[in-house]
């Protein structure tokens, strides 16, 4: 790599991080500017931040609160896609990053820096997430990734935190004795590393930040609220915060009830498989409510068409693909089939249980006497007759003209035509 006069760091001020910025200023002889992202950690106190980030040798620190922006543009599109890594995974991590790195760029630009740097391994996914960004957002920009740069040579967290003490640089607290890496937003909270490295080994949630274990959730069930206005979430328990204190209010209850939280083995992007323990409380609350709204107010073509291709949202996010045309191409679909969900879910809360306890919506397409056991006049049940004949028709033509011919064996003991 050429010289590079000026990098922004993706900083957190925790251990990586942290060590990151002096060892660019010895490898690289570079300036280091210090950006970090607030997304509702929880831990992010700007003072703090900034004067750890120049005692560390930053030349200055970036603070922004970008709460409001990732929830409205990157968490609820992704949730009104219905979009779900492998089925379970609610993606907390993955579209946080791509925000991260947009404004690690917009400060690369300001500062006119030629290099930007982030913390992330060489075995996980976000070194994917960052650097695609960049490429997507500034493809001039030189990229620093220390865990996968020749000069590196911190291959552990005592290696790191003794590089830290010897050049004095603030720990605030982090010791060779912490078990569990956690990534956190106002979306979720992950653990790794420990006895999650072993599936084969049970954990005591002893990690859990967010929510209560399933056996210390309350013995009494609670009921709530949720409206969507075109498959944006607008108020709880008719109440209507702003975005961050709808969800922030959620994670309460939801954690409170043990719901959302997530033990899965998961296959990273780069090939390997992970095991990781997610707290998702209020997150999970959300997609249930979406989803239970969709069930009323999409017709089957639209919610079959549109579960297949969250599929694809979800490998897209995940992947670190989000300034792609493909997704933004989605989300145009995506806002179309969400113009009529707009209503009320009410759920019940239980030990981890969220159990649908009724749904609204001025489009409903539900006909509670179309749906009944009863006779209607909109729905002729000798009708069916026909529509079985015509439906079945490929089934009966194959019989009658193969019968005992045909080469493919439905099974055992199996009547012959």
């Amino acid at each position: 790599m050429s010289s590079v006069k000026k990098c922004v760091l993706a900083y957190s001020g925790g251990l990586d991080t942290s060590v990151i910025i002096p060892w660019l200023r010895e490898n690289y002889g570079c300036e280091v500017v210090a950006f970090a992202a607030d997304l509702g950690q929880g831990d992010c106190d700007a003072e703090i931040l900034k004067k750890k980030a120049v005692a560390s040798g930053a030349s200055k620190c970036y603070v922004m609160d970008l709460r409001k922006e990732f929830l409205e543009d990157y968490v609820w599109p992704t949730m009104r896609a219905g979009a779900k890594y492998e089925g379970t995974y609610l993606l907390g991590t993955s579209f946080a990053r791509p925000l991260i790195a947009k404004y690690q760029v917009l400060i690369a630009q300001k500062e006119k820096a030629d290099a930007v740097s982030h913390g992330a391994t060489g075995k996980g996914n976000d070194q994917v997430r960052f650097e695609l960004t960049y490429a997507a957002l500034d493809p001039r920009l030189k990229v620093i990734a220390p865990w996968k740069d020749p000069k590196w040579n911190i291959h552990s967290r005592e290696e790191a935190i003794d590089y830290a003490q010897k050049r004095k640089i603030p720990l605030n607290g982090i010791s060779k004795k912490k078990i569990y890496s956690e990534d956190g937003n106002l979306w979720h909270l992950s653990h790794e590393g420990g006895v999650l490295e072993y599936p084969e080994k049970e954990h005591k949630y002893d990690m859990l930040k967010l929510s209560n274990t399933f056996e210390k959730a309350p013995n009494k069930a609670e009921y709530i609220k949720i409206s969507f206005e075109k498959g944006v979430p607008v108020a709880l328990n008719g109440k209507r915060p702003d975005a961050v204190a709808l969800l922030t209010e959620l994670n309460k209850i939801g954690g409170k009830h043990a719901c959302g939280l997530l033990d899965i083995v998961e296959n990273r992007l780069v090939g390997l498989k992970s095991r990781g323990v997610y707290e998702t409380p209020g997150g999970t609350l959300l997609y249930k409510a979406h989803e239970l709204l969709e069930s009323l107010a999409l017709d089957k073509a639209t919610l079959a068409e549109k579960q297949k291709l969250a599929q694809t949202y979800a490998f897209l996010v995940y992947n670190g693909e989000w300034f792609t045309p493909l997704r933004q191409a989605l989300d145009a679909f995506v806002n179309e089939t969400q113009k009529t969900v707009t209503g009320d879910v009410t759920l019940k809360l239980y030990k981890g249980n969220v159990i649908p306890a009724g749904i609204q919506s001025p489009f409903s397409l539900y006909d509670p006497d179309l749906g009944g056991f009863s006779d209607v006049d909109f729905y002729d049940q000798k009708d069916a007759t026909g529509f079985i004949r015509c439906f079945g028709l490929p089934l009966k033509t194959r019989g009658m003209l193969l019968g005992k011919k045909s080469p493919v064996n439905f099974g055992k003991n199996l009547p012959h035509s």
